[in-house]
């Protein structure tokens, strides 16, 4: 071995030893999904809770939604939402964009954790349901609507008051935080997400940080 050639062995080892002794913070995006979306779990936690009654109208409003009295279905379909931050399941919380004090709104048990809303048969005195909202905790995305339009994941983080950027997804950004987005099991980056159409069926899955033991590529919807 020349003596070139053993130098570069040493610089090699050095490099490899000073990286056993780093953990990244993030992690390198899994290209395809691979299995359905995580059902929710009794213990699983919400990071980001829906937003109070009172900011429901407003918060639709700024993005370009109307909330109605009532629940329309001329346009019905549903979508499906996973979020993950460094690895663990976190809960897209029933409720958002639906005014839940109204009278009009019905509550519901929702297994295996909390309650679930809707169940509006008389419309309600003041708007009270946006056509984009949960119903429960499960990630499904309910188009309820009177117009054949798909809303946009932008629109629906909007109604949830977490930001939404090519850059951010609520307080994590880019680049100290690895953030990808997965439709359908196919790897797309953070920028364009807000885009995203909510079309029947799709399953859309945000990364934050380290990747979770499964991308799903296909959406549970048995529970909505």
């Amino acid at each position: 071995m020349t003596r070139r050639t053993l130098g570069m062995v040493v610089v090699c080892l050095a490099l490899v030893v000073a990286g056993c002794g780093k953990k990244s913070s993030t992690a390198t995006p899994t290209t395809k999904g691979s299995g359905k979306a995580t059902p929710v779990k009794a213990g699983d936690k919400v990071h980001w809770p829906a937003p109070a009654s009172a900011k429901v109208v407003g918060l639709a409003q700024a993005v370009a939604i109307t909330v109605g009295h009532f629940e329309t279905l001329q346009h019905h379909v549903h979508a499906h939402l996973d979020v993950f931050i460094d690895g663990e399941h976190t809960v897209v919380p029933a409720g958002i964009g639906i005014a839940i004090d109204e009278p009009g709104v019905h509550v519901f048990p929702d297994p295996p954790i909390g309650k679930a809303y809707g169940g509006i048969t008389k419309a309600c005195a003041n708007p009270c349901i946006s056509p984009l909202h949960t119903h429960g905790n499960s990630g499904v995305l309910h188009t309820e609507s009177p117009t054949d339009v798909d809303h946009t994941l932008g629109q629906l983080f909007g109604e949830w008051d977490v930001k939404l950027t090519d850059t951010c997804v609520g307080e994590f950004c880019l680049p100290d935080k690895a953030i990808v987005v997965y439709v359908d099991g196919a790897l797309r980056p953070l920028k364009g997400a807000k885009d995203i159409l909510l079309s029947a069926q799709r399953e859309i899955a945000v990364v934050i940080g380290a990747n979770p033991p499964v991308i799903p590529s296909k959406g549970d919807f048995s529970a909505d």
